[in-house]
C-alpha cells in the first residue's frame, strides 16, 4: 500500500449534493492512477474488500442515501485537461474522471470549442457524466461523446469504449446498467467543434430562444445563458440539498400517448425518432399539486415539480418516501409510471 488509505467509519454528508447523512463502513480517494493500483491490491487482499460492496462516487450530484453503507464508497478525484487530437473540423478534448463537469464545459467553451454549451451547469464530475447520458436543452452527452477509458476493477485491465460500445439511450449507458460498478472511468474524451466551423447551435428551447434571438451566437454565450436559466428554475445544491431533476420524463408507446393526451389536452409532448412520445414529468407532478410540497423536512423545490429537496435534515428514507408518494399520485391520476433519475442506494 503506497499513498491511498482506506478510512473507516466515513460519513456520507459531504459525498452527496442532498446533504443526507449517514456512514460508509470503508472509504478511500482515488487521485491518481497509483491509487486505483492500491485500491485493486487492498481488494484483493482483504476478506473486508472481497466481500463488501463497492460504490464509485464522482460529486455525489446523482445518489440518494436511503441508509449507511456497508461496504467501500470510493470517490474518484483524478483531475487534468488535456487536447488530445485535433483535425480540421474538430478538437478531441480530454478531461480526467474527477474533473468537475460545469467547470470543464466552461473552459471549453473559453476555448471557443462548441458541443457542450447546453449541459452547462450541471453538477457532477466529467467520469459520471457518461454513466447517466447526462442531458439538458436539447443536447445529450452522447452528441458530443468520442470514447473513455476505465479500469476493470475486478482484472485492473484498462478498457477504452468507442461511442457505439456504451449504449448510450435517454439517461442511460452501459455503464449503469450490465457494467455498473464494475469500471472505474479515468477519463472521457469529447469531439468538439470548432466556432470557426460554424457549429450547429441547439438554441430552441423556451427561455432560451427569447433571449438569444438576433444575437451571433457563440459557445460562451449559450453557455451563459443557460447558466442563467438554470439558476432561475433550479435550487442550488449549495443552499438546499438537492440532486436536480430526480425524475426522468417518461416516454410512451402511441397509443399510451394518445389515451393521456386525449384526457388532458394540455399536457406537453415530443415526438421520439422510433414514434414514441416523451412528455413532461414535470408537468404531470405540478398537476398532482406538489411542486412546494413539504413533509418534514423533505419536500419538493418551489421553483421546479421535478426537484426534491432537503429542507434541513432529512434523511434519505425521507425523500425516498416523498419520491413514492409522488409516483404513486401520478400514476393514479395518469395512468404513467415515473422513473426516478438518480441512482437510490440501500445497502
Amino acid at each position: 500500500m503506497r499513498d491511498m488509505q482506506i478510512h473507516k467509519n466515513t460519513s456520507l454528508k459531504a459525498l452527496n449534493t442532498f446533504g443526507v447523512d449517514g456512514n460508509a463502513k470503508y472509504y478511500c480517494e482515488i487521485h491518481t492512477m497509483e491509487d486505483i493500483a492500491d485500491l485493486l491490491d487492498w481488494k484483493a487482499t482483504n476478506k473486508a474488500g472481497e466481500n463488501s460492496p463497492h460504490l464509485l462516487v464522482g460529486g455525489g450530484s446523482n445518489l440518494l442515501f436511503k441508509n449507511d453503507y456497508d461496504g467501500l464508497v470510493t470517490k474518484i478525484c483524478l483531475a487534468g485537461r488535456d487536447i488530445a487530437d485535433e483535425d480540421e473540423n474538430h478538437v478531441y478534448v480530454t478531461a480526467a474522471g474527477g474533473e468537475n463537469w460545469h467547470d470543464f464545459v466552461r473552459w471549453t467553451v473559453r476555448q471557443k470549442y462548441a458541443g457542450l454549451e447546453n449541459l452547462s451547469l450541471i453538477p457532477g464530475t466529467v467520469g459520471a457524466a457518461p454513466i447517466q447520458n447526462i442531458g439538458a436543452y436539447g443536447v445529450e452527452l452522447a452528441d458530443s461523446f468520442y470514447s473513455l477509458q476505465a479500469v476493470d476493477l475486478g482484472t485492473g485491465e484498462v478498457f477504452e469504449y468507442q461511442k457505439s460500445a456504451c449504449k448510450f439511450t435517454y439517461r442511460e449507458s452501459i455503464f449503469k446498467s450490465q457494467m455498473l460498478d464494475k469500471l472505474l472511468i479515468t477519463s472521457v474524451t469529447f469531439a468538439l467543434t470548432k466556432e470557426s466551423k460554424q457549429p450547429i447551435w441547439k438554441t430552441d428551447y423556451a427561455g432560451v430562444r427569447e433571449v438569444l434571438g438576433g444575437k451571433e451566437l457563440t459557445a460562451e454565450l449559450i453557455s451563459d445563458v443557460i447558466i442563467a436559466l438554470r439558476q432561475s428554475k433550479l435550487p442550488d445544491p449549495e443552499v438546499i440539498g438537492n440532486a436536480g431533476s430526480f425524475f426522468k420524463n417518461p416516454v410512451l408507446s402511441l397509443a399510451e400517448w394518445q389515451v393521456l393526451k386525449a384526457d388532458n389536452s394540455e399536457v406537453p409532448g415530443w415526438e421520439q425518432a422510433n414514434g414514441d412520445m416523451k412528455t413532461s414529468a414535470a408537468w404531470l407532478i405540478d398537476q398532482c399539486g406538489f411542486k412546494g410540497y413539504k413533509k418534514g423536512d423533505a419536500g419538493v423545490s418551489e421553483k421546479h415539480a421535478l426537484v426534491l429537496v432537503n429542507y434541513a435534515n432529512a434523511t434519505g428514507a425521507d425523500l425516498w418516501a416523498v419520491a413514492q408518494e409522488i409516483m404513486a399520485s401520478v400514476k393514479e391520476r395518469f395512468g404513467v409510471s415515473l422513473e426516478a433519475e438518480p441512482r437510490v442506494i440501500s445497502c
